[in-house]
C-alpha cells in the first residue's frame, strides 16, 4: 500500500513454483513454499540508484509487502498478486529494449527487499512472510488476460465509490479498465475521508499563485464519478490532478472552502482511481469473495490465464 499521508497510483512470469507439499485449507510450514521460476525482472532500486536483477516470484513478494497491509484477507492477497504479476509482466513487454523493466517506487510498484522486511517485521517476520509467500504459490502463474494479451492491471488504494475509466484520468481508452462500483471502500478504509487546512498564503504558495484576500473556484469539468478534471483557481486555469499533487492531497476528488484566512479541503478516496481499488478488494474479500471474483470485477471482461 503506498505510503498513507501522501499520493499516491497502478503493475510476471513462467512456470516457477516448486512446493515440496501444499495442502489446501491448512497453513503450510514456511520450509514447504519454494519459489523458484526460470524468469527475472530487472529492478531499478531508486535509492541505491542500482538496476538489480531479481527472480520473478521473489519481486512479486517483495510488491506485496510493499503494497498492501499485511493483516489484509489471504483473498485480496491473491487479488494483488496477480495484479502485481500481470502489471510486472506488461512492464517487461514495454522496456525489454530499455536497462531495466521497472522501478521499485509508486512511479511502477513499490517493492521491499528481503533485508528491509526483516528490519520492518522485526519478531513477525516469519509468519508475515509465510503469509505472503502463501498468496504467491496460491496463484503460481497467474496473470490478467484480456483478448489474449496480458492486461495492464493499474490498481490503487482507496475509491470514491467508484473506480474511473480509463480515459478520464489518463486519456487513453482501455476496455478492460472502466468505471465500477466499489461500495465496500467507505466502511474499511481509513483512508477514505482526509481534511486538510492550509492558510491562505501557504495554499497560493503551493500552487505558485498569486496572493488574493478571498479565493474565486470555477470547476470546469469533473470526471463522470465527481472527480475534479480540471477548475480555475482565481482566474487560473489548471487539473484536479496538479492541484493534488502540488497540495498533497490523496485523491483529485475534493471540496474546497474557504473559512476567513483558511482554506479547508475535503478529499475522498486515496490514489488515482483507475483499476483495482486495494481496499475494495479488502472489502470484498471479508465477504466472502474469491481473488478470482475480485479481479473480474474490477478488471471488466477478462479472464485469469496461466503461464
Amino acid at each position: 500500500m503506498k505510503y498513507f499521508i501522501y499520493i499516491i497510483v497502478t503493475f510476471i512470469f513462467i512456470p516457477f513454483f516448486i512446493a515440496t507439499f501444499f495442502i489446501h485449507d491448512t497453513q503450510p510450514n514456511e520450509e514447504s513454499i519454494i519459489l523458484e521460476s526460470n524468469r527475472q525482472i530487472r529492478v531499478k532500486r531508486e535509492e541505491k540508484n542500482v538496476i538489480e536483477t531479481i527472480n520473478l516470484e521473489d519481486y512479486i513478494v517483495g510488491v506485496i509487502a510493499g503494497e498492501m497491509p499485511i493483516h489484509f484477507e489471504m483473498e485480496a492477497l491473491k487479488a494483488q498478486a496477480v495484479a502485481a504479476r500481470s502489471y510486472a509482466l506488461k512492464r517487461m513487454e514495454y522496456n525489454s529494449d530499455k536497462n531495466h523493466d521497472i522501478v521499485d517506487t509508486v512511479l511502477n510498484q513499490v517493492y521491499l527487499d528481503d533485508e528491509h522486511l526483516k528490519k520492518s517485521w522485526e519478531n513477525s517476520y516469519e509468519e508475515n512472510m509465510l503469509k505472503v509467500r502463501t498468496a504467491v504459490l496460491s496463484t503460481k502463474g497467474e496473470y490478467i488476460e484480456y483478448n489474449g494479451k496480458i492486461a495492464d492491471a493499474l490498481y490503487f488504494s482507496t475509491s470514491n465509490g467508484f473506480t474511473e475509466n480509463s480515459e478520464e484520468i489518463f486519456g487513453f481508452e482501455v476496455p478492460y479498465l472502466r468505471s465500477v462500483e466499489s461500495i465496500w471502500d467507505a466502511e474499511v478504509s481509513p483512508v477514505f475521508n482526509e481534511t486538510k487546512k492550509y492558510n491562505i498564503k501557504d495554499f497560493y504558495e503551493k500552487l505558485e499563485l498569486k496572493y488574493k484576500e478571498n479565493i474565486t473556484i470555477n470547476i470546469i469539468k469533473k470526471s463522470s464519478t465527481g472527480r475534479i478534471l480540471n477548475l480555475k483557481i482565481n482566474n487560473i486555469e489548471m487539473t484536479g490532478s496538479k492541484l493534488a499533487s502540488k497540495l498533497k492531497l490523496r485523491s483529485n476528488d475534493f471540496e474546497i472552502n474557504q473559512n476567513e484566512k483558511e482554506i479547508i479541503i475535503k478529499t475522498k478516496g486515496f490514489g488515482h482511481g483507475v483499476g483495482m481499488s486495494q481496499y475494495g478488494a479488502q472489502g470484498m474479500a471479508k465477504q466472502g469473495y474469491k481473488y478470482d471474483e475480485i479481479l473480474k470485477h474490477y478488471y471488466k471482461e477478462t479472464k485469469i490465464s496461466k503461464i
